[in-house]
């Protein structure tokens, strides 16, 4: 997690207690509601919060913000309801019904029926997730379709078609995507009622126009995602050691070249990447956090010498080891 993201996912939650999801609805109707957050269930010590919103019959949303390596939820599994994700910051993924997984990242958004998660589980590769939830209910819509929609000819049900035959689809962050969840993000909370009433149904027309070769149906098992997180945990466990994607290929029965594709799918970089800035976050951690000495922290976090790590550390960090704790150490 970058720094600035720590802080503002931090100051979201400040006020959660440690394996709690706080709920709010900001609706007089919670209770014809159609988005079931309150079975949300954090997993270890985990927290959340979810801001609701019922922007008109059959269309609910919530903002989300999770800190946690995974969250569980259940729900019907409701073949006729249409459910989207947009991830903000972080990354999230599920292990969707039948076999399949699919991941996020910044920007990108998923569109399911609530038949592909009923209870499942969202996972965040990166320990944190902040996006937007959407849950549609085509047929509630169709008998209250704003005047807009309406006058746009839009059928709630041709939505069904697209995007609920089966498989979860992925559409990849791009400037339409981008332009459409801005300013739900930025509105202030109390504007954000009458921002998610104009900017849904403007992705509601967006999707119903969008071209199929935009869509990304998830290419990755569930399996293999499971494979992955295996893979990682081994990797950030004993950072003292190196593996090769050919050892590792080899100790999960697992084709090198698909290793290193899922493993960018779910962690969002290439897997020498993702472990060298993993490894300057653990050795920037024990700077901080401790009195050990330089040696012991690059012998810890997998360099040979000091001064290879030292050379690593400046050009990541653009500090030297000993300015950093100077800077951020314990006083």
């Amino acid at each position: 997690m970058k720094p600035d993201e720590r802080s503002r996912i931090d100051a979201l939650l400040c006020n959660v207690a440690a394996g709690k999801i706080a709920a709010a609805h900001h609706s007089a109707a919670a209770q014809d509601s159609v988005l079931q957050t309150e079975q949300f269930f954090p997993r270890a010590a985990g927290k959340g919060q979810a801001e609701i919103y019922s922007v008109f019959p059959g269309v609910d949303a919530a903002y989300l913000t999770f800190q946690a390596p995974e969250v569980a939820f259940r729900h019907a599994p409701s073949s006729g309801v249409l459910e989207l994700f947009h991830c903000h910051s972080g990354r999230v993924g599920w292990n969707m019904q039948g076999g399949m997984a699919i991941y996020l990242g910044a920007g990108d958004m998923t569109v399911h029926s609530a038949a592909c998660c009923a209870d499942s589980t969202m996972m965040f590769p990166l320990g944190y997730v902040e996006g937007i939830s959407l849950t549609i209910d085509p047929q509630r819509l169709a008998a209250n379709l704003p005047e807009a929609l309406h006058e746009a000819n839009f059928r709630p049900q041709e939505l069904l078609s697209a995007f609920c035959h089966g498989k979860p689809v992925a559409i990849p962050a791009c400037p339409p995507l981008a332009g459409l969840f801005a300013p739900l993000y930025s509105a202030r909370p109390a504007l954000r009622g009458a921002y998610l009433h104009l900017k849904i149904q403007e992705l509601l027309l967006y999707l119903r126009d969008l071209p199929p070769e935009q869509l990304a149906t998830s290419r990755y098992s569930s399996q293999q995602a499971e494979w992955i997180k295996k893979i990682h945990r081994q990797l950030t466990e004993h950072l003292d050691q190196r593996f090769t994607i050919e050892a590792l290929a080899r100790q999960y029965l697992i084709n090198a070249s698909t290793l290193k594709e899922v493993f960018k799918a779910v962690y969002g970089l290439p897997i020498a990447t993702y472990m060298k800035e993993y490894r300057m976050r653990q050795a920037m951690k024990l700077l901080r956090e401790t009195d050990a000495s330089i040696a012991d922290i690059a012998a810890k976090v997998g360099y040979e010498t000091q001064g290879k790590f030292t050379q690593a550390f400046k050009a990541a960090v653009h500090a030297l080891p000993t300015e950093y704790r100077k800077q951020h150490g314990q006083r």
